[in-house]
């Protein structure tokens, strides 16, 4: 779930003074609401997560080469990145239930889009504009629940998005390879974009029956050119990463991502002096003068590059270098899942003692730390078992390398958000986000390309799998790699996690400038 500026929620009666003293009767049909919001979530989710299952089977189909593979999740991760920063604003100026409705109905379509893609080039082009529809839909949630529930009831509202996103994570990659491997109707790989068809169906229906109308009370002006710029430095420090090994790396990559770092810093200066002039900047600048905050953002940046990156190699490893199906993969990918979700469980329970405020910035130390150790024990595994890798073997390291990732994942964004003042929650929520899907998009990149770099650009056929040719020796030796680059960003992960808050007990009294 995203955070965005939805500070000042809209109100029935035209009198402020009257708010402290009339109780406002609270929305009838509110849990119902949440449901169409829940099942929005997930289906966001899934979409998210169903790409790197199935991205073999569409290179099969549609053709393409390694770039094709990266660009399938990167190009979701990276429209929805830059639809996040302005988002939630739009849900501000115009009304939330509008721009979800906007946002469900783009959904759909673009899924459509992806259903009937006959070329690679279309298919990411309808992957972008999921993303991008996506975070329409998605950052309205968090003003329509404010609006909808009070007390403790908003506690108990917010509690049920994390066994949906459990959920989604869990059932993901499986349902996918089900999709796929059914086969029904002839639609092969097809089948996982036009479930959404249904389900977008519903949430349209649910959401103009039963969603409140809710806009804030102050009305931002939106940042334009700040999303321009924004938008057009990812594109530039993507772009390169993606497609680099395939063309050889000629001069442009290299001018491209100095130019994309460089126009994030000329992005930071505008937005200083926007919010200086007294306009309405996309990011407080005031935000990154915060250790936490700042810390945070390179933190979460490569953490989640690496978690991005790490989903697409195995799915690539389990499919093209053990010949599994695509079911058989998604089953094999269980214990990652199922690791993060005793993760999420062990963080619940810590906070339920204090444990996550007391232990602070090491609680996701620790994370890193166990993420890292279930990727060199992976890594290590692939090196004993050689030519007789099967899934099986790969279980146990799995479930340590899930299990680390829900550590971090957890208490990350209360964690990174805590130093920010109330003022600022909305424009830290977004783009603390915004970076999250930002890493996601480089991290498919940087260990994508690493992987096909070391595997010399060759993805095994079907043909090859039918006729039992698979090599699994050299598949394994090109994941070995690209585990231990991946184990480099965490390590790069932890030593930014310095920079986030220390332990209550260990630190001095806490003041606004040290986060």
């Amino acid at each position: 779930m995203s955070d965005f500026p939805v500070d000042g929620v809209a109100v029935r009666t035209p009198v402020p003074a009257a708010r402290d003293q009339v109780a406002r009767a609270p929305y009838r049909w509110r849990w119902v609401a949440l449901w169409v919001l829940l099942a929005a979530e997930a289906m966001d989710m899934l979409d998210a997560l169903i790409a790197n299952v199935a991205a073999p089977s569409i290179r099969a189909d549609l053709g393409g080469g390694a770039a094709t593979v990266q660009w399938l999740g990167a190009a979701y991760a990276l429209a929805m990145a830059v639809g996040l920063i302005t988002g939630g604003r739009l849900g501000d100026i115009v009304g939330r239930k509008r721009m979800f409705l906007i946002g469900a109905l783009g959904f759909t379509a673009a899924s459509l889009l992806c259903a009937v893609s006959w070329s690679p080039g279309m298919l990411i082009g309808a992957r972008g504009f999921q993303g991008l529809f996506g975070a329409v839909m998605i950052p309205q949630g968090l003003g329509i629940i404010k609006e909808m529930f009070d007390g403790p009831e908003i506690g108990r509202a917010f509690g049920l998005f994390g066994p949906v996103m459990a959920l989604s994570t869990v059932g993901g990659p499986v349902l996918a390879g089900a999709l796929v491997d059914a086969d029904l109707f002839g639609s092969g790989w097809r089948m996982i974009f036009l479930i959404n068809l249904p389900l977008g169906l519903l949430a349209l229906l649910g959401g103009w029956k039963f969603l409140p109308e809710s806009r804030s009370t102050q009305r931002p002006r939106l940042d334009l050119a700040g999303a321009g710029l924004a938008s057009l430095a990812a594109l530039l420090l993507v772009l390169p990463l993606v497609q680099g090994r395939e063309l050889g790396w000629p001069t442009w990559t290299f001018v491209s991502m100095a130019a994309g770092i460089g126009l994030f810093v000329v992005f930071g200066r505008y937005e200083a002096r926007l919010a200086g002039a007294g306009g309405d900047p996309l990011v407080v600048p005031g935000l990154f003068r915060k250790r936490a905050f700042s810390g945070g953002l390179v933190t979460g940046a490569v953490f989640f590059a690496a978690v991005a990156g790490f989903s697409l190699v195995l799915s690539l490893f389990l499919q093209s270098g053990l010949g599994l199906t695509p079911l058989r993969a998604g089953l094999a990918s269980l214990p990652w899942s199922l690791g993060m979700v005793l993760g999420f469980a062990a963080i619940q329970v810590a906070e339920r003692f204090g444990a996550v405020e007391r232990f602070g910035r090491r609680v996701i130390q620790a994370g890193i730390m166990v993420m890292a150790l279930g990727v060199a024990t992976l890594a290590v595994t692939l090196n004993a078992a050689g030519t007789g890798m099967t899934a099986w073997y790969l279980a146990p390291a799995l479930i340590v390398t899930g299990l680390g990732t829900g550590l971090v994942m957890g208490p990350f964004f209360d964690t990174v958000l805590g130093a920010v003042e109330p003022h600022e929650s909305g424009s830290a929520s977004g783009t603390i986000t915004a970076v999250q899907q930002l890493g996601g998009a480089l991290g498919v990149a940087v260990l994508g390309t690493v992987f096909f770099g070391a595997l010399g650009g060759r993805i095994a056929g079907a043909a090859d799998q039918d006729a039992g040719t698979v090599v699994v020796a050299g598949y394994s030796a090109t994941l070995q790699i690209t585990l231990w680059a991946g184990a480099g960003l965490l390590a790069a992960a932890l030593a930014a996690s310095y920079l986030l808050p220390r332990p209550v007990l260990a630190r001095e009294p806490r003041t606004r400038d040290d986060g």
